[in-house]
């Protein structure tokens, strides 16, 4: 009788997250690459936020990147909001040469004693104000931009209209194991992102690639109703979006534009930034984003935990790892594919062993702990 209700459960779990991942894939092949028009001629001015923190290691590469783009010059700007940085990162930025570069100091602009909760969400919205872009674009100090990221944005916005734009965020230079179950991991994500936003299933985007326009920003309210959350900056504002005018939602399937970051180099690092993003996951409106992270939670778990019903339960536990690593197979060989990392995928079945273990670990961690430490900071 216990193998019967184990075995229906377990069927039931995987049947519902193959279900998915399948939406996911349909999703994903529907959805329509973007490719620069071949006479580009922009209208659109842009304001690249760049909200930093202790990156004086970081930000010259981003720099670098920015000020490589090809588009015109006097159509854009670059502001970099340093927050309270205590490295060095607001000096690399005003001794870095390039006209188009602004920095703006958060200190200077809160309130004396002012207590907030979300240093980012105050410096982008800081950003913002002073922006002079009809187009804002937000990325992190430790990017690297293509050389057609602005044109890619403004281009795709020109042609459709949609006035918030997810972009593909993805990791690069791995140099251990760990490095390369992230970057898988995030093609993933990616694949999952726009997935969501072609089908108007789950909406959900990375603030590394990010894009909409400054009235609707104003439109929607910018973060209030957020600003308790330290993190969560762009999921919530696009599921602000999609409450708004859903329709005007997009991800933009674009080589040209991939943002590219570093994966966290070790354990407690990978971590403590994970944690860091699953703490809001039970604070989302929308359902369904719930729903699929309460799935793959629920599923992974179920996997560790039949072995400790007996032996006869190891059968049913390599079944169900099999069927979801053959169902995240399909998904992330399409978009690896398509990003050109296919070489990700060797030994698959030892980074689905991780991500099963990940995903039990830090999602029950997520939810336990609700106060954890960042760049110096104890946050919540």
């Amino acid at each position: 009788m216990l193998l019967t209700i184990l075995s229906l459960t377990g069927l039931t779990l995987l049947l519902a997250y193959v279900a998915v991942i399948h939406r996911c894939l349909s999703a994903w092949n529907a959805l329509s690459e973007w490719k620069l028009p071949c006479e580009l001629a922009p209208q659109t001015y842009i304001s690249v936020l760049v909200p930093a923190r202790d990156e004086a290691s970081h930000i010259g590469r981003l720099l670098d990147t920015l000020a490589r783009q090809h588009y015109p010059q006097e159509k854009f700007e670059v502001i970099v909001i340093d927050d309270h940085s205590t490295d060095g990162t607001a000096e690399r930025v005003e001794q870095y040469p390039f006209g188009n570069l602004r920095l703006l100091r958060l200190a200077e602009h809160l309130g004396p004693g002012k207590h907030i909760l979300s240093y980012k969400k105050e410096a982008l919205e800081l950003g913002i104000k002073q922006a002079k872009g009809t187009l804002i674009l937000t990325t992190d100090a430790d990017c690297e931009a293509p050389p057609y990221w602005l044109a890619s944005h403004a281009a795709f916005y020109e042609a459709t209209g949609a006035q918030i734009i997810a972009a593909p965020v993805l990791f690069h230079r791995e140099k251990n194991r760990l490095q390369r179950f992230q970057s898988l991991d995030f093609i993933g994500m990616m694949a999952v992102t726009g997935a969501g936003i072609q089908s108007r299933f789950l909406y959900m985007a990375n603030g590394a690639n990010l894009s909409f326009t400054k009235a609707f920003f104003q439109e929607v309210g910018g973060y209030a109703g957020n600003r308790q959350y330290a993190s969560g900056d762009d999921i919530f504002l696009i599921q602000k979006a999609a409450e708004w005018a859903p329709d005007k939602v997009a991800f933009l399937k674009s080589r040209d534009a991939v943002v590219h970051s570093l994966a966290m180099p070790d354990l407690k690092r990978f971590v403590a930034q994970r944690l860091r993003w699953g703490t809001k996951n039970s604070s989302y409106k929308d359902w369904r984003i719930t729903a699929v992270l309460g799935l793959v939670f629920l599923l992974c778990w179920f996997i560790l935990a039949l072995p400790l019903f007996g032996w006869y339960s190891l059968g049913l536990a390599w079944a169900l790892l099999m069927g979801k690593g053959l169902a995240d197979y399909l998904l992330l060989s399409t978009a690896a594919s398509f990003f050109g990392r296919a070489a990700l995928l060797r030994g698959f079945w030892l980074l689905e062993g991780m991500h099963v273990l990940y995903i039990a670990v830090v999602g029950l961690l997520s939810v336990l702990v609700k106060r954890y430490e960042w760049k110096g900071r104890r946050v919540r």
